[in-house]
């Protein structure tokens, strides 16, 4: 039985609409989010439990696992409940030790959609996060090439809102020169609370602020 959205729901646009706590899928991977979990069945059940207890919001990404996270959830949820929105990041790889590997180029960015797509068992993307180069908001370098190739797929009807992931306050104004931003997913919690005013920030433009790490 579905209950009420957990702590209420956020509307950042008309086809848009969030729980105000999401489901983070990052863990449902094996250890260090490498490689299957240790009991799938467990896995596709904590998932089928988020959305019975009010969750519209889950995060993923392909390079959980990789591509584990993204298959557990198309085989617990697909056809995936109305109101029901995934949100997805590009920008990473993992190698065969499970390394992190930045992939950030256009064309890199542009497979990493559609295979998220082909993954999760969709048309489009609700919202595509750009895992930002520097990821720990150490660098105000520009993204705008990875931005706006992520905003042509957006045109093209791949993508319906797009995000950002590890950005500083700058990154995010240079963004938003480009396409409209709904999310910015940041290291925040009650031990590192560098980003005050960014969430203020995004607080005041309707912009989804989503902590990861949020219990430190």
């Amino acid at each position: 039985m579905t209950t009420a959205t957990p702590g209420g729901s956020l509307t950042l646009a008309d086809d848009l609409t969030l729980s105000r706590m999401g489901y983070g899928a990052m863990q449902l991977a094996g250890p260090g989010v490498f490689g299957p979990p240790k009991d799938r069945a467990q896995a596709l059940a904590v998932l089928r439990q988020a959305v019975e207890l009010g969750i519209t919001h889950i995060d993923t990404s392909d390079f959980y696992g990789p591509f584990v996270v993204n298959e557990l959830i198309k085989e617990a949820l697909h056809p995936y409940p109305t109101g029901l929105h995934i949100v997805t990041k590009v920008g990473a790889r993992r190698d065969e030790t499970g390394a992190w590997i930045p992939a950030q180029q256009p064309v890199d960015l542009t497979a990493q959609v559609h295979e998220n797509l082909q993954r999760l068992g969709l048309d489009a993307l609700d919202v595509v996060n750009l895992r930002v180069p520097s990821f720990d908001g150490a660098s105000d370098d520009s993204i705008a090439e990875q931005f706006g190739a992520l905003a042509d797929l957006r045109h093209q009807g791949l993508i319906r809102h797009l995000g950002l992931s590890g950005a500083t306050d700058t990154q995010v104004t240079e963004a938003q020169t480009i396409a409209p931003v709904v999310t910015v997913q940041n290291l925040y919690n009650l031990a590192d609370r560098h980003d005050d005013a960014l969430v203020d920030r995004c607080a005041a433009e309707n912009i989804a602020f989503a902590p990861f790490f949020p219990l430190g």
